[in-house]
């Protein structure tokens, strides 16, 4: 069985998500059971170096932009993330699920992820559920069960 650093950060998020807001902080204890459930030991350790940038880009993406600037991607992005993926990160913005620190953050841990490989729509949501969930920024367990809704949806979400 053939896993990468995403396949190994959807099963964290889906197993641990749920428990409390953020991951509990026993590593050891998580280690152990990715190992038990056949992850690679190599995958594992990316996954938590992916998990530490999420709360390092946090930190870090303090610059303020307007809320009516574009982003383009650079080309290392774009040929990173699919077309649809690109597309659908710019609706996220549009319609207020992302701010754009949090599309930054977004944008940072795609880029963080196994460089060979083109992230589709499917993983750039799980992308950014984690970083919604694991994000300071103000937002209540409604807000985020509505985002989650938006983001796993095989509709278009309507906004009032």
């Amino acid at each position: 069985m053939k896993e990468d650093v995403i396949d190994v950060l959807m099963y964290i998020f889906s197993s641990y998500a749920d428990q409390d807001e953020n991951l509990p902080e026993d590593r050891d204890g998580i280690d152990a059971d990715l190992r038990t459930a056949g992850f690679d030991p190599l995958e594992i350790a990316k996954a938590f170096e992916w998990l530490d940038g999420l709360a390092q880009v946090e930190e870090d993406s303090g610059n303020a932009q307007s809320a009516n600037s574009i982003r383009v991607l650079a080309p290392e992005e774009s040929a990173r993330l699919a077309y649809s993926a690109h597309g659908f990160l710019l609706f996220l913005e549009q319609s207020g699920v992302l701010t754009p620190k949090l599309r930054e953050m977004v944008i940072n841990r795609v880029m963080a992820l196994e460089p060979e490989s083109e992230v589709d729509i499917e993983e750039l949501k799980w992308v950014v559920m984690m970083v919604l969930f694991n994000s300071s920024d103000e937002q209540d367990e409604s807000a985020l069960m509505h985002y989650e809704d938006i983001v796993f949806a095989d509709q278009s979400a309507v906004f009032h």
